[in-house]
């Protein structure tokens, strides 16, 4: 699970944001942090173990037992750090044979598009990705095999330079949530306004 982003559409890193504001993954939608909704697809889903990369220790506080902290301490060089954070601390495990990577401000990604996303690597897929209705999102699979290329991408495209260069399967997940992303306070007001809970949920 990323979540080191400097928030910079958010407020965060930008010349009037507040001192000490609150990161964008502990920010309150429907009077619970975004990131508790996307932990808690995560270790509902199966898939073991579950990371956390930030750049925050209030991030890292808010994670709760049972999840691998993982830090970046670049996180000004994009989303690509944050990615390569985690296959760094995962590189040694050589039982671990693919990455199932979400981000920590999709609130209504569930527990299902984890699972189905990691059954693609069962299926031979070395990398995958969520599709929502003909849209792709996350969580997306990167096998062992594309680790190294990864560790050498750089800025905010993460794994979609590696969905560019390579062929990908995209795994139906309409039906298990949305793929809707908060990177705007607006984004925030306009999930909280229609509300619903959500199916990914579970």
């Amino acid at each position: 699970m990323l979540a080191a982003g400097r928030g910079v559409r958010f407020g965060g890193n930008a010349p009037n944001a507040a001192p000490n504001a609150a990161p964008k993954s502990l920010s309150p939608l429907h009077g619970r942090p975004l990131l508790e909704y996307a932990l808690d697809a995560a270790c509902s889903s199966g898939c073991s173990p579950v990371l956390l990369v930030v750049s925050d220790d209030r991030v890292a506080r808010a994670a709760g037992p049972g999840i691998e902290i993982v830090r970046n301490d670049a996180p000004e060089r994009g989303i690509a750090s944050s990615l390569q954070s985690a296959l760094r601390w995962l590189e040694p495990d050589a039982a671990v044979p693919a990455v199932v990577v979400g981000l920590a401000d999709q609130p209504l990604v569930g527990a299902e598009a984890y699972r189905r996303v990691a059954r693609a690597h069962a299926d031979g897929a070395l990398l995958a990705f969520a599709g929502y209705d003909g849209v792709r999102g996350n969580p997306v699979l990167i096998a062992r095999p594309y680790w190294s290329e990864a560790l050498e991408l750089s800025g905010d495209e993460g794994a979609r330079v590696l969905f560019r260069r390579h062929p990908a399967v995209e795994v139906p997940c309409g039906d298990t949530g949305a793929a809707a992303d908060v990177d705007t306070p607006e984004d925030l007001a306009e999930l909280e306004s229609r509300w619903r809970s959500p199916t990914a949920s579970e």
